[in-house]
C-alpha cells in the first residue's frame, strides 16, 4: 500500500516529467465519474461520445446526468467503485478527488482530476475534430485555460473541407504504399508530394 504522502509527493514531482501522449479507446468500457456538479456534466458528454459505459457516484447529480440514461449510484465515493474501472475522472471537491486518485493508484486505473493536477494520473486537453483528424492540446494540467485559447486558434486556422480532402488523399496513399510494402520513414515525403499535388492547378 502506499502512502499518502509518499503517493502524493510521486505526482508533484510527475509535473515535471514528460507526457506519454496517447487516444484511449473506451467504447463499452468501463468509465467512473466521481461528482455530479457542472463539471461533471461537461466531462460526461465526451465519455459518451466515446461509447463508454459510465457510471456517476455522487450524492447529488444535475438534471442532465440524471437524464442521460447512465448508471448513477446517489452516495459518497468508495473505493471498491472503481474494482472495474478502465478510467476515472474525479469532478468533486479536492480532499474527495485526493481518495480518488489513492484509489485508483492501487488498481493501477489512471485518473483525471478536472482543475486538479496533484490528484491525476491523466490530463485531457483542449481537442480538435476536423475531417476525421484529432489534436489534443495538454499543459500537462498547468494551464487549462491556455489549452483552450491554442484549441480556438487552431479551429480557425484548420478549414473542415480541406482537412476531409488531406484525409481522404492520406487513406489511399497509405494503402498504396502498404501493397508497395514502402517503409514508414519513408512515406512523409511522399505524402507531402501527393497533398502539394491538390493545389498544382490553382
Amino acid at each position: 500500500m502506499v502512502t499518502t504522502g509518499c503517493y502524493m509527493a510521486g505526482l508533484y514531482m510527475s509535473a515535471a516529467v514528460p507526457l506519454f501522449p496517447a487516444f484511449l479507446k473506451l467504447a463499452d468500457r468501463p468509465v467512473v465519474i466521481v461528482g455530479g456538479g457542472p463539471v461533471a456534466t461537461a466531462k460526461l458528454s465526451a465519455l459518451l461520445e466515446a461509447n463508454a459505459r459510465v457510471t456517476v457516484v455522487a450524492p447529488e447529480v444535475t438534471p442532465t446526468i440524471a437524464g442521460s440514461g447512465v448508471t448513477i449510484r446517489r452516495r459518497s465515493f468508495i473505493a471498491s467503485d472503481l474494482d472495474d474501472a478502465w478510467l476515472a475522472v474525479a469532478a468533486a471537491p479536492r480532499g474527495v478527488n485526493r481518495v480518488v486518485a489513492e484509489a485508483a493508484e492501487t488498481r493501477r486505473v489512471f485518473v483525471n482530476a478536472v482543475d486538479d493536477p496533484p490528484h491525476a494520473s491523466v490530463y485531457l486537453g483542449g481537442v480538435v475534430r476536423r475531417g476525421g483528424v484529432t489534436v489534443a492540446i495538454s499543459t500537462n494540467g498547468q494551464a487549462p485555460a491556455l489549452a483552450g485559447l491554442i484549441r480556438q486558434a487552431l479551429e480557425t486556422l484548420l478549414p473542415e473541407d480541406e482537412v476531409e480532402r488531406w484525409m481522404s488523399v492520406a487513406r489511399d496513399q497509405r494503402a498504396e504504399w502498404t501493397l508497395a510494402g514502402i517503409p514508414i520513414d519513408q512515406r512523409r515525403p511522399l505524402l507531402l508530394r501527393a497533398l502539394a499535388s491538390l493545389y498544382e492547378d490553382r
